[in-house]
């Protein structure tokens, strides 16, 4: 007996003018949704003046969209607007980001996913400044680890500095497979 193939109420074709419609009623320039549906321009451009009806997984994003057009707003990387930024993720996902000013002592994060196992800081919404502090040597080997002295120098580093070591190492663990890019702002 073979086995029934799972169906979904998702048609296999969408036309240009559904797809044009779809992105002008979300106010996004060709530009900008080609940035979030993660193709080229040109190929925005061609879909929206196709004559024949377009497959693939376009067809399956567009009703997803058009269902939960906030899905747009919440995946959007806001501008930042302090002088040092942490992206936070695993593979080629960004699940957190993190601004922060130093100076003043201040955290912000912005989540990407609902799941708490994969966000910076977990439940904790508004870190404190001493949070993301821990945060960060929780991403680095510990400071009272045997041969740090050999693991620094390694590193080329005059002195154990979490944040310094997270920029050498992305902060990879061996347990996990997450990683830590610092961005350092000039203009804020």
């Amino acid at each position: 007996m073979e086995k029934r193939q799972e169906q979904y109420a998702i048609a296999s074709t969408i036309t240009a003018q559904e797809i044009k419609l779809l992105r002008k009623s979300l106010g996004l320039t060709q530009a900008q949704f080609a940035g979030f549906v993660n193709v080229s321009v040109k190929t925005i451009e061609r879909w929206e003046i196709q004559k024949t009806p377009i497959k693939g997984e376009i067809v399956t994003l567009c009703r997803l969209i058009r269902e939960d057009p906030g899905c747009i707003a919440r995946f959007r990387v806001p501008q930042c607007h302090a002088p040092l930024r942490l992206f936070y993720g695993r593979e080629e996902d960004i699940y957190s980001i993190i601004d922060v000013s130093q100076q003043e002592k201040q955290v912000r994060v912005h989540h990407f996913t609902k799941d708490v196992m994969r966000r910076a800081f977990g439940k904790i919404e508004e870190p404190t400044y001493e949070q993301y502090e821990m945060f960060l040597k929780s991403r680095c080997f510990p400071e009272s680890m045997d041969k740090m002295k050999l693991l620094l120098e390694e590193l080329n580093l005059p002195f154990y500095d979490p944040l310094m070591i997270i920029e050498k190492t992305e902060g990879r663990m061996a347990d996990d497979d997450f990683w830590l890019r610092v961005e350092r702002n000039q203009v804020w």
